[in-house]
């Protein structure tokens, strides 16, 4: 198959693209670039690819390709909460924009990088793909309102499939600071502190990104009947976990490390657990390969080999937020997230 991936250079797309790849795919490139210098180890491999903000896309963008796996996005709460107007820009409407210009260049699928965000506050019973939506945050909201654009853009000719992914975590090129697992293992290494900031009873369902990217693969490749306007959780529903647990997951992994409380530590109204089994049983070849106790000792050795300090982690290399404020104040970017320079394509987005 030829599959563009949009957001190819962010945190999910670099383990994606590869395996992808190795699974004989052709597979080209869709991103703004924005975090093209937020490098972890080696630089990914070059691919094919186009520099284009997801909300300037057109049909051209996507001729030629069988399907769409749509990652780009505003990636976290604390961006959404920046200016939640950019992020339903760009989640929400951009999708949008994306998917109808896909559809139009007859592209049959579309894989949309959705979340379990969009559950919200919960609590914690575990819940499946028919939950309602309590969504607490733009960036939760954003996928709600998503996925109702592209249901209404389903037809014969055009599958949208929707994959509620877990929180992700997990070593990438293009590495994330601000993700629980990963943010938890490199404090403790960096400080000695699993440090967390809430109280640590809030559940979390957990899954490697090169698991998500698993997921994709197999409904790239699945029956069209299994994936026409279908919502699967994405990770194991063995892999729900109290904060807390992670954290202790965190200190008996990384040695001289403990347990700690940020201050102002507090409940968190994002609170769920979820019910993965679905996809499971529809994609039966997919078996999911990692656990957090292994993705919190594939970070920690990683984080050993690359000398990672605290400054690394809470710095703009890894955490998004400060990575876009200073673009921001350095003026290479305005308050929406469109590039200022010239002659280039304004830049919008990379999970």
């Amino acid at each position: 198959m030829r599959i563009l991936v949009t957001g190819h250079d962010g945190y999910i797309g670099t383990r994606l693209v590869p395996l992808f790849q190795q699974a004989g795919h052709e597979v080209a490139g869709l991103d703004s670039e924005l975090f093209a210098g937020c490098t972890a180890g080696a630089e990914p491999a070059p691919v094919a690819s186009t520099r284009v903000d997801i909300r300037k896309v057109t049909p051209a963008h996507f001729e030629g390709f069988d399907a769409v796996v749509h990652l780009a996005a505003l990636s976290n709460d604390p961006l959404g909460d920046l200016n939640p107007q950019t992020t339903y820009d760009i989640n929400a409407h951009g999708t949008i924009v994306v998917a109808e210009a896909a559809k139009t260049a007859g592209v049959e699928r579309f894989v949309f990088s959705s979340s379990c965000s969009l559950y919200g506050a919960h609590g914690d019973a575990p819940i499946d793909e028919s939950a309602e939506f309590f969504p607490v945050t733009p960036y939760g909201e954003s996928k709600v309102m998503a996925e109702k654009g592209l249901t209404a853009l389903a037809s014969d000719d055009f599958s949208p499939v929707f994959l509620r992914n877990a929180t992700a975590y997990g070593v990438s090129p293009r590495l994330r600071g601000d993700l629980v697992v990963n943010n938890l293992t490199g404090y403790a290494l960096s400080t000695g502190e699993v440090r967390m900031k809430s109280d640590g009873t809030p559940w979390r369902p957990l899954v490697h990104i090169e698991d998500i990217a698993r997921a994709m693969l197999a409904v790239c490749e699945g029956p069209r009947d299994d994936i026409h306007l279908k919502a699967y959780n994405i990770g194991r529903t063995t892999e729900n976990y109290r904060i807390r647990e992670v954290a202790e997951i965190v200190e008996a992994v990384v040695p001289n490390s403990k347990v700690s409380f940020a201050d102002g530590a507090s409940p968190d109204k994002r609170n769920y657990r979820v019910n993965c089994d679905l996809f499971a049983e529809t994609f039966p070849a997919f078996q999911p390969q990692w656990t957090v106790r292994a993705g919190v000792e594939e970070l920690y050795a990683f984080f050993v080999k690359e000398a990672l300090t605290h400054d690394d982690l809470v710095g703009p290399r890894y955490q998004r937020i400060m990575h876009i404020r200073e673009m921001i104040d350095a003026g290479i970017i305005d308050t929406s997230l469109h590039h200022l320079d010239q002659g280039a394509d304004d830049a919008a987005s990379a999970s």
